[in-house]
């Protein structure tokens, strides 16, 4: 059956959708098993390495300046681990949103092979972004068994949710980039959002000090980041700090950002598989 034919056929029922898009998670696991050991260990040295040069190098001269109040009475360790936890969790999604889905569509085709199956166009955006979450999850689970083992996370509750939050703050990120992956002829464009989107968000939205260090302008601009959303989440769940209100209102902003790009995404993957 040939790729347009199968996108031209009638919408599969929620159970073929569903077991379709397992279909596609499974392919992404079985692929994953050649580098998953690389990579969980990779992601476990780097929040060690930052954790002690930053958390402990660092804020040990912060800490000892009296920067309590500035800090909302947390140590500096205890101030920038939940904010790298949510960076971190960006960092993965937008690497897993980039080459790899242009290579799936362009260099390898992958997508265009799913799709001259029964496997719908809609199957192969669920299945991808439910690898996307995978990967998440393993990166930020790693994470947050790190700085429990640094003294930072001593409530589990608080910890689960940070890491419900964690994933949250990755996908606000992985489905637009998806998103405009799936619609590039070449990579030329991804340079660009890691210079001047990535690494400004992983510096400047409240990940190592609070934003209201920052001038006013740049406060503003920070706020309507989802960095800052997943950072302020995240650490509000592992301290215990968070308002009720100011929570809800990140949680909107997040799930806002993901569900606007899982749309977009069901968008452009027919259209690109079709051309």
């Amino acid at each position: 059956m040939s790729t347009v034919a199968t996108l031209q056929r009638g919408a599969p029922t929620v159970p073929g959708l569903v077991r379709s898009a397992l279909h596609v998670l499974e392919f992404n696991l079985i692929g994953y098993r050649r580098t998953y050991r690389a990579n969980l260990f990779s992601s476990f040295v780097q929040p060690v390495l930052f954790l002690a040069a930053m958390g402990l190098g660092l804020g040990g001269i912060v800490d000892r300046s009296g920067s309590g109040a500035a800090l909302a009475g947390a140590s500096y360790l205890g101030f920038i681990a939940p904010g790298l936890l949510a960076a971190t969790a960006m960092q993965t999604a937008t690497g897993e949103a980039m080459y790899p889905i242009i290579a799936g569509f362009k260099w390898v085709r992958t997508f265009h092979a799913m799709a001259a199956t029964p496997v719908s166009a809609a199957s192969i955006v669920f299945g991808q972004l439910a690898f996307l979450v995978v990967r998440i999850a393993l990166v930020g689970g790693i994470f947050g068994i790190v700085i429990t083992l640094f003294g930072v996370a001593g409530n589990p509750v608080g910890l689960l949710l940070a890491f419900g939050a964690t994933v949250l703050t990755g996908l606000a990120f992985a489905t637009p980039l998806t998103a405009w992956s799936a619609s590039r002829e070449s990579p030329a464009s991804f340079s660009t959002i890691v210079r001047f989107v990535v690494t400004p968000l992983f510096l400047f939205s409240g990940t190592f000090f609070p934003i209201d260090r920052l001038p006013p302008l740049l406060q503003s601009l920070a706020v309507l980041t989802p960095l800052y959303h997943g950072v302020a989440l995240v650490r509000g769940f592992v301290l215990g700090t968070l308002d009720p209100l100011a929570g809800a209102g990140h949680i909107a902003y997040l799930s806002t950002m993901a569900a606007v790009g899982i749309v977009a995404c069901l968008i452009v993957f027919p259209r690109r598989l079709v051309k």
